[in-house]
């Protein structure tokens, strides 16, 4: 099971400005200038290698898409801004021929999670099949509400392909191919669904919108779950821990949040999505190492008091990340 972050930025899609790319090459040049004298070599690869990923190529500015590919299926989660580059590439396959067929697992219709669809190829060529999959029952009208004027100028009844909707039941797994899925509740204040695929003894979770208000096992009850058994979880982070205690009832979380639920239910891969867009690189930086000083503290506090708590690879994610399970 293969898993590439299309999007990771919450919200509404975040472009880098030209005056702060401008800078960030002048950042790059300077340094660049520093590490020839410091280590006498000119080798831009290795410059490049010793900087963190994020003060190269930032963190991403899409919004919320994920593709999830087994040996016999594709799946997409979410229509956010990231599905666009997703579809020019399926365009290159049967579905610019009209041959294909997609599957879309929505988790909500809230904007930043379907603005990429009106620009998704595949939806506009004729003989391809969309599938659409949701727990809630009004996919079908949102969809329309999208491509309808002011909103969009393509009108719903000139899409080229066929847009089917099959409505999911709560926490009851479908199979999709060799890939199976379950639907499980989130904490958001419009009803949000993540997604619990399994593949071969692998797990991936995805728990993307949601503030976290259940962390308890007993709290969170009948989705528990989709927390548990899990190889690689993908969990809201927009904010700060303290960003976040500003912003109750907005349906976003802290890695903090997710962190105490990876080490309690063994998770044993986290990344950390949907950042803000009010957010730079440098402050979702900053952010990470917060959560890493808390990470560390709650590791040492466990040992001091004999606690079991297992230990998370963890990381904010950068879009286009991929992962082999």
């Amino acid at each position: 099971m293969k898993i590439k972050l299309w999007g990771v930025r919450g919200s509404l899609p975040t472009p880098i400005l030209p005056a702060k790319s401008e800078q960030k090459i002048k950042n790059l040049l300077h340094k660049f200038v520093g590490f020839q004298k410091e280590n006498s070599s000119s080798d831009v690869d290795e410059f490049v290698n010793s900087l963190p990923k994020y003060k190269v190529s930032g963190f991403g500015g899409n919004t919320a898409c994920v593709q999830v590919s087994s040996e016999k299926q594709n799946l997409i989660i979410d229509g956010g801004s990231g599905i666009r580059r997703l579809g020019e590439i399926l365009a290159c396959g049967p579905c610019g021929a009209g041959q294909g067929e997609v599957h879309i697992l929505m988790t909500h219709f809230h904007w930043d999670h379907l603005i990429g669809l009106p620009f998704f190829i595949p939806i506009f060529i004729p003989g391809n099949k969309i599938h659409i999959y949701s727990v809630q029952d009004d996919a079908e009208e949102s969809f329309k509400t999208l491509f309808k004027k002011p909103n969009f100028p393509v009108p719903y009844e000139y899409l080229g392909a066929d847009i089917i909707y099959h409505q999911l039941e709560p926490r009851k797994m479908v199979e999709f191919e060799d890939l199976k899925v379950t639907p499980y509740e989130l904490d958001h204040p419009d009803p949000c669904w993540g997604y619990k695929i399994e593949h071969n003894g692998k797990t991936f979770s995805y728990c993307v919108d949601s503030e976290g208000t259940r962390v308890s096992r007993q709290d969170l009850g009948l989705d528990l779950p989709l927390y548990q058994n899990v190889d690689l979880m993908v969990f809201d982070a927009q904010y700060s821990f303290l960003e976040a205690a500003e912003r109750v009832d907005w349906g976003h979380s802290s890695a903090p949040i997710g962190l105490d639920i990876a080490m309690r239910e063994g998770v044993k891969e986290t990344l950390f999505v949907h950042h803000d867009p009010a957010a730079s690189d440098e402050h979702i930086a900053e952010v990470e190492e917060q959560t890493r000083s808390y990470y560390e503290a709650q590791l040492k506090s466990a040992a001091k008091q004999n606690k079991e708590v297992f230990e998370v690879d963890w990381h904010f994610a950068q879009e286009g990340e991929e992962y082999d399970l």
